[in-house]
């Protein structure tokens, strides 16, 4: 199954099952099944487009180089270590709402919020919940994808799916 397919299909799982290729992380998020979700799947929906949109915004509308800043942003901020767990194959090492805060910026998570019609806390702890397993299904085998296209095709057609093209 490939990156597109997987991600695809951890979005569109609304029954709670896992998907191949290990989403079950994702899919759970988004289906609102795991504790982590915080304001479930809704609200992790309602930041999905707008995650994706921030991805592709970053690096010149490349996903890959947006990715890649992204984690370059959350190292600069001392977050390195859970980034790199998110790419990593192991366990996702988690981050709080106020850390993830801090390394965007509060402008940011504001301008998300008010996009999304939420409150700023609520879109800083549905970004803590959702990055890690977006991340790590965005780098399949434990590293970023060395092809912008894998991720920039995975990302567009995820924004398709959810209608915000």
């Amino acid at each position: 199954m490939g990156l597109l397919d997987q991600v695809l299909g951890a979005v569109l799982s609304k029954g709670g099952q896992s998907q191949g290729g290990g989403l079950g992380g994702l899919g759970d998020l988004l289906s609102g099944r795991s504790n982590a979700s915080g304001g479930g799947g809704n609200l992790l929906l309602a930041l999905l487009p707008l995650v994706v949109t921030m991805l592709q915004n970053r690096g010149g509308g490349s996903g890959a180089a947006g990715l890649g800043g992204l984690l370059q942003q959350l190292q600069a901020a001392g977050l390195g270590q859970q980034a790199d767990s998110w790419v990593g194959n192991g366990e996702n090492a988690p981050v709080s709402a106020e850390q993830l805060s801090n390394a965007l910026g509060h402008d940011s998570i504001r301008e998300l919020a008010t996009r999304a019609g939420i409150s700023d806390a609520e879109a800083s702890g549905g970004l803590a919940s959702l990055l890690p397993e977006l991340v790590n299904q965005l780098s399949p085998e434990g590293r970023l994808p060395e092809d912008g296209g894998q991720v920039d095709g995975a990302l567009a057609d995820l924004q398709r799916s959810l209608g915000i093209t």
